[in-house]
């Protein structure tokens, strides 16, 4: 059974810093494609990041280009969101996800952590 628990999340002010952890079980780590998607309320659950099984490639959502970075650590089973600049839009439940195949190709994940909560004052 596969399991991604979340840690990081908090309160920041604007102009700030966080860095998202997500440790993963019960798969082979390092041949899943892996993401970061956020929810805020009253919206819809958009992808933010997500990186390939090896690290090589990464996407991200245009709100955030430039100022979040996921990594990954397969010895670790562990994949990253490090956000700088946070702005109050940032503010929404940021959860971990784990595709199927090595590769981001738009489909939805397969597993989904359980969420934490990312919240910017202004």
């Amino acid at each position: 059974q596969v399991q991604l628990v979340e840690s990081g999340g908090g309160l920041v002010q604007a102009g700030g810093s966080l860095r998202l952890s997500c440790v993963a079980s019960g798969s082979i780590f390092s041949i899943k494609a892996m993401g970061w998607y956020r929810q805020a309320p009253g919206k819809q659950r958009e992808l933010v990041a997500a990186v390939t099984s090896s690290g090589g490639s990464t996407d991200y959502a245009d709100s955030v280009k430039g100022r979040f970075t996921i990594s990954r650590d397969n010895a670790k089973n562990t994949v990253y969101l490090q956000m700088n600049s946070l702005k109050p839009e940032d503010t929404a439940v940021y959860y971990c996800a784990q595709y199927a195949s090595p590769r981001y190709s738009g489909a939805d994940p397969r597993y989904w952590g359980q969420g934490t909560q990312v919240t910017v004052s202004s």
